[in-house]
């Protein structure tokens, strides 16, 4: 049986996720970002439990298919970008069709309608929110940051990050007080 996990953002979710799932006794197959399946069917008391439990650690259910497709789209992203980033060799429409097998359209328009932004804006704000993960490291110069995460240029880079932030990438790196966000609140 699969299950779709809302909230479910990195490596260290699909842990917390995975060792809940062992206290409560249950049995998983596979656990990946978004999604876990268990050997075992659940009855609706278990799912209610389940439920309940995971929402103490920012984690929840979701039972119908809009909501779970969204959960994939984010979680597609996500992973894209900060896991295989060098994996998106082709757009990022055409990436998610592929993956999602649902046409791009319908993807985008479901999005929007229930996220309230676009999918581009969603991906734009996870990669800016990675740039700034890269910039406070300080382990890369911008041109390495630009070139790992796929920017044509510097430049480009630049523009996008000061459209999202409204700081060039140069000042957020020396003003020490700007946190970054979860990636569950970008």
């Amino acid at each position: 049986m699969k299950i779709y996990i809302k909230n479910m953002v990195c490596n260290r979710c699909i842990m917390v996720v995975k060792n809940e799932l062992e206290k409560l006794c249950f049995q998983t197959l596979n656990i990946s970002l978004g999604e876990v399946e268990l050997k075992n069917d659940l009855t609706e008391i278990e799912k209610t439990n389940l439920d309940d439990h995971l929402k103490t650690f920012g984690f929840e259910l979701i039972d119908d298919k809009k909501s779970r497709l969204i959960g994939q789209i984010k979680s597609s992203i996500i992973e894209i970008i900060h896991q295989n980033n060098s994996e998106l060799k082709s757009n990022l429409s055409d990436y998610l069709s592929s993956k999602l097998h649902h046409d791009y359209t319908y993807l985008s328009n479901l999005f929007s309608e229930v996220e309230g932004t676009t999918i581009e804006k969603y991906f734009i704000a996870q990669k800016i929110e990675k740039v700034k993960e890269l910039l406070v490291y300080d382990e890369l110069s911008l041109s390495e940051i630009a070139y790992q995460m796929n920017y044509s240029s510097v430049g480009y880079l630049s523009n996008q990050f000061k459209k999202v932030t409204g700081l060039t990438p140069t000042h957020f790196k020396n003003i020490k007080e700007i946190k970054r966000k979860p990636l569950d609140e970008v």
